[in-house]
């Protein structure tokens, strides 16, 4: 909450107060659980990329074998900790059904997930896909890797480069009883496999991992703090992490807790002496002291800078109350007269409905004032705070060869507690 006081117009102070979010998940048991983090900072050098980062530490393939390729995808990749998918049985050679042997399936289709603010409830929306999958696979000696050679292809090739629908990355190194390996799947695509051309007795999968992507909701519409979830993926025959029948995981679930870190910004800065308001008629005082002419309005309108990349509302608040607005009060009489005041923001903020905010009255019942809201980061921009006295409330104000003083304080907020 950030609040302004204005005296005599006015003086000032303000603050701000985030939120804190937070959320509980209880895993499965016999799962893995691994922890995904994205966080939202403005940078005031690039005001208008209003994204989350993913500040996950990376491991697998995204780190020690194509990182530039995975910057460009927009994709990250984690090896899971701990699990690995055994033969259950020998693996025949050229066998008729692919789930008897080496293959791979994961849920590329996009899936969504709540993370909830923990104060107030609030929730957003998540989407993740697994977009690749590799690992490390280990083959009994004999025959070890030449059991995958056919003719005229290397039995290297036969994992270096993947079947469609999938896409090899051009892993490289090996051994003569394994190798790693990485594939990439295309949204929605099936299983990929490679069949052997001699029997296997036995073939294991482990130090596995994957690629993944990630969509997340519009930082600029949420609250400061923290927001947490989780998404659980099955593993085994038929399951999400689905690699045949033949392949059993030592694991049933795999378990993302997401947290989601938004800090927010939200500063006004107030010219030095902008906190004190003299209202003043249009060309000043000389019209009324030298031909007795009463001025139409008084007024002063006052500049700030405002740095915003979260939703606010404006309220009111007063020493003297005039109806739904403040008032100022003459020292010698305690007559009140009502202050109108209003607000211009600058063009990147609207309110609820995403109109432009131009001389929006500042009420104290914070009507017409209950959300404003940033479409980009803005960083020190000018809006304006209006002040002024009616004309017909000068009229009463002025009396020839009466000396009178009004004055009063108004407090002008602008909360992020939305």
């Amino acid at each position: 909450m950030m609040k302004l006081l204005f005296s005599p117009v006015v003086v000032t102070a303000f603050t701000l107060a985030g939120s804190l979010l937070a959320g509980l998940y209880v895993p499965s048991a016999n799962a893995v659980v691994q922890e995904i983090r994205a966080e939202f900072v403005p940078d005031p050098t690039n005001p208008m990329l209003n994204k989350f980062k993913n500040t996950t530490p990376e491991s697998g393939v995204c780190v020690h074998w194509i990182s530039a390729r995975c910057r460009s995808l927009g994709i990250f990749s984690l090896t899971i900790p701990g699990l690995r998918f055994n033969s259950s049985q020998p693996i025949a050679a050229d066998h008729a059904d692919p789930r008897m042997g080496a293959t791979f399936s994961v849920p590329s289709n996009w899936r969504s997930l709540e993370v909830f603010h923990s104060r107030t409830g609030e929730s957003e929306t998540v989407q993740m896909r697994i977009a690749g999958i590799g690992g490390s696979w280990t083959i009994a000696r004999p025959p070890g890797v030449s059991a995958w050679a056919r003719p005229g292809v290397g039995w290297f090739s036969q994992w270096k480069y993947a079947p469609a629908p999938c896409t090899g990355v051009n892993v490289g190194v090996a051994g003569v009883a394994w190798s790693p390996f990485f594939w990439l799947i295309p949204e929605g695509a099936g299983a990929c496999g490679r069949k052997p051309s001699v029997d296997i007795p036995w073939f294991n999968y482990s130090a596995v991992e994957y690629v993944y992507e990630l969509r997340t909701p519009n930082p600029l519409r949420m609250s400061s703090g923290e927001y947490k979830g989780s998404l659980t993926y099955t593993t085994g025959p038929g399951m999400d992490f689905d690699m045949g029948d033949v392949l059993v995981p030592n694991d049933n679930a795999i378990t993302l807790n997401f947290t989601l870190d938004v800090m927010h910004a939200l500063k006004v800065d107030v010219p030095p002496g902008g906190n004190r308001i003299e209202l003043v008629p249009q060309g000043g005082w000389q019209a009324w002291l030298n031909q007795g002419r009463k001025p139409v309005r008084l007024f002063r309108d006052q500049t700030f800078n405002i740095s915003a990349s979260s939703r606010f509302k404006m309220q009111l608040e007063c020493q003297f109350v005039a109806g739904n607005t403040c008032a100022l009060r003459d020292a010698g009489s305690a007559d009140l007269v009502p202050l109108n005041t209003s607000v211009t923001l600058p063009y990147g903020l609207t309110d609820g409905a995403g109109q432009p905010v131009d001389r929006r009255s500042l009420r104290l019942d914070g009507s017409g004032t209950e959300l404003f809201q940033p479409g980009f980061y803005l960083d020190r921009k000018p809006g304006t705070l209006h002040f002024e006295i009616a004309r017909e409330q000068v009229e009463s104000m002025l009396s020839e060869g009466v000396g009178k003083t009004y004055s009063g304080d108004v407090t002008v907020i602008w909360d992020s507690e939305v």
